[in-house]
């Protein structure tokens, strides 16, 4: 049973890390980046997030310790600059759609799974009953990557702009904690994953975002 949870757990990891290593990836196309860049974007926005984590607890990041997680964030950058290089077509048509839909995707999936894994992993180093710093993690550790991503690609932080997000990694934090202690960890990272994605999908579908003010340009339009 034990080898059973940790072989979920670590599909999971890696399931997590190919969907941010991509979206890393679209956005460092989409700024010009070269190959280089383009992988250096795509392993930020995988092990970011949980590297930052595992420093605020103390740990040697894991992504130091387990390489396979950046290995694998190289090689899915670079099977999506191969692909959009040779497909250069992919991405034109109606203005941004297909990225938008893409990147939706692979945010959402990523986010869902890094944000009960970075809760999991706080349990893990002694937690369970500290909820804020469970939530805290949780979320570092789904939005981490995506943060630095933007930040190094010199685009407004996706989190900021991009309709619910930040919100939806708490939800499915705090959803986690409340799993895992009635139920285990397998049902609390399975559940509260798909609740994220869940949230993210109904936020674009029916563009939920939080109030904000508008600029000037805006109101003048």
């Amino acid at each position: 049973m034990g080898d059973l949870q940790t072989l979920i757990v670590f599909c999971m990891e890696l399931a997590g890390t190919i969907a941010f290593a991509a979206s890393g990836a679209m956005v460092g196309i989409n700024r010009g980046m070269d190959i280089f860049g383009i992988c250096v974007l795509g392993v930020v926005t995988a092990v970011g997030g949980g590297m930052t984590r595992d420093m605020i607890l103390g740990n040697v990041p894991g992504a130091l310790i387990r390489p396979v997680y950046v290995l694998v964030a190289v090689f899915t950058s670079l099977l999506v600059f191969l692909l959009l290089y040779f497909k250069r077509n992919v991405l034109r048509g109606k203005p941004g759609e297909l990225y938008d839909r893409a990147m939706l995707v692979m945010d959402s999936v990523g986010l869902g799974i890094f944000t009960v894994v970075g809760v999991t992993t706080g349990i893990r180093n002694g937690y369970l009953e500290n909820t804020f710093l469970l939530t805290f993690l949780g979320t570092l550790t789904g939005v981490g990557g995506g943060v630095l991503r933007d930040v190094m690609a010199g685009v407004p932080p996706y989190i900021f702009v991009k309709h619910i997000y930040a919100c939806a990694s708490v939800a499915g934090a705090l959803c986690c904690v409340w799993i895992y202690r009635g139920f285990g960890q397998i049902p609390a990272m399975v559940v509260s994953s798909a609740l994220v994605v869940l949230i993210r999908f109904l936020a674009a579908y029916h563009h939920w975002n939080l109030p904000r003010m508008k600029r000037e340009d805006e109101n003048s339009s």
